[in-house]
């Protein structure tokens, strides 16, 4: 039997969880999806980016990720709403437990997007377009928003599929199909070409998928290494990756931040990098496991980047041995500039409890400090992660516990913002 695969994707999703909180919710009159409208970060905290926009707001040449100021350049009466991640988080969670009332096989691939194997469920429900239609349905009268599917034999063609006319489309890309409706594309559609692939094969005369799916791959590999043979595979509706029910281990765990100020001396960093590794470490321990590689990545003012990483002689989930490895490469790595954004990240990911190598020179108590990390651990996950902060961070305008989704984007107060 073929694989039937769905591929379900939220339109808009924040702009949309946002707009059926306010009109559900908050006794909001104006739905923010019918007018040009965006949900944007601050400004004045560097994380002024467009994070959703309405169809409205599109027309306007408005883009995912490009500033607020930009945006509002192109749409002057341009609405930017405050992000809430906490609701999000709710919203997805209620998204995919109704994928798994079709099937047992629900891969979420983002907050807002997830494949659904309904190979083996499907006909409970009807034809595969059927099942596709009842799940959208029932989506929009549960929850309130919309989502677009497409259906396929693979994960590839479903995700192209459901890419194509939004919002609240059932679409389907079987292999027949891929000639009518996939070649025509731009080559800059396909799944995996980034906007450096793209150039790179434009400069090459290959404009459209098609174009590609006909190209020579072994030519293609020597244009872009292993990357044009997946590619090539791609256009071609090659993908032979199973849906996963379980979402598979972690292989590295980081952090990363945008400063509200550029930083500009190696103490400022040091209480970042700290902050940064507060949240790697307790990530770590919550999920039993020790990180054996750490690397700090640096973008500066002028967005030029560099990275740095060692391995350590113990793996290690304890905050303060990570901090002090995140150091050591920030002071190896930082050429004095200013910096905007800092970043630690882990690798090497071992699970279980594995003995520490013991030496005759360490003059730290591993275990007591390993007992001190857990304690606070427990209380903050009884109090919240405010119940014990350092010292060093009293009085600074450094979260104590930062990176990933900032505190500001994780609730909104709506009682103090305008709902209209």
């Amino acid at each position: 039997m073929n694989k039937i695969i769905f591929h379900i994707d939220v339109n808009s999703a924040f702009l949309s969880w946002e707009a059926v909180y306010r009109l559900a919710h908050k006794g909001g009159k104006q739905d923010l999806r019918s007018i040009a409208s965006a949900v944007g970060g601050d400004a004045a905290l560097r994380h002024g980016i467009i994070l959703a926009k309405s169809i409205p707001a599109k027309k306007y040449g408005v883009k995912t990720g490009e500033a607020v100021w930009e945006a509002r350049r192109k749409c002057p009466d341009l609405v930017v709403v405050p992000p809430n991640y906490g609701l999000y988080e709710k919203c997805s969670a209620a998204f995919m437990e109704i994928l798994r009332d079709y099937s047992d096989v629900v891969e979420p691939y983002s907050i807002d997007e997830a494949f659904v194997d309904m190979s083996a469920s499907c006909h409970l429900f009807g034809t595969p377009e059927e099942t596709a239609v009842k799940i959208k349905e029932q989506i929009h009268k549960t929850l309130g928003f919309t989502v677009n599917i497409g259906i396929s034999e693979n994960k590839l063609l479903a995700k192209m599929a459901s890419d194509f006319q939004k919002p609240d489309r059932v679409h389907t890309l079987y292999p027949g199909e891929i000639k009518e409706k996939m070649w025509p594309l731009p080559v800059s559609d396909l799944f995996f070409v980034g906007r450096a692939t793209a150039k790179k094969l434009f400069s090459v005369g290959i404009r459209t998928i098609g174009e590609l799916a006909a190209a020579d791959p072994r030519w293609l590999k020597g244009l872009l290494k292993k990357h044009g043979e997946v590619i090539w595979g791609f256009a071609n509706g090659v993908d032979l990756s199973p849906v996963l029910g379980e979402v598979p281990a972690n292989k590295g765990y980081g952090n990363s931040t945008t400063t509200s100020a550029d930083v500009t001396d190696a103490e400022t960093a040091d209480k970042v990098l700290l902050a940064l590794c507060e949240t790697i470490g307790a990530r770590l321990r919550m999920d039993g496991v020790r990180a054996g590689v750490i690397s700090v990545g640096i973008r500066y003012s002028d967005l030029s980047h560099a990275s740095h990483q060692k391995i350590l002689y113990d793996a290690t989930n304890g905050t303060m041995e990570i901090y002090r490895a995140a150091c050591q490469l920030f002071r190896e790595l930082w050429a004095g500039r200013p910096v905007r954004h800092l970043g630690v990240h882990t690798t090497r990911i071992s699970h279980g409890q594995p003995c520490r190598q013991g030496s005759l020179f360490d003059a730290i108590d591993y275990e007591k400090i390993s007992r001190l990390d857990e304690t606070v651990d427990e209380i903050r996950n009884c109090y919240g992660i405010d119940a014990v902060k350092r010292a060093v961070f009293l009085g600074q305008n450094i979260d104590h516990m930062s990176g990933g989704i900032s505190r500001e984007k994780r609730s909104v107060d709506y009682d103090r913002i305008e709902i209209g």
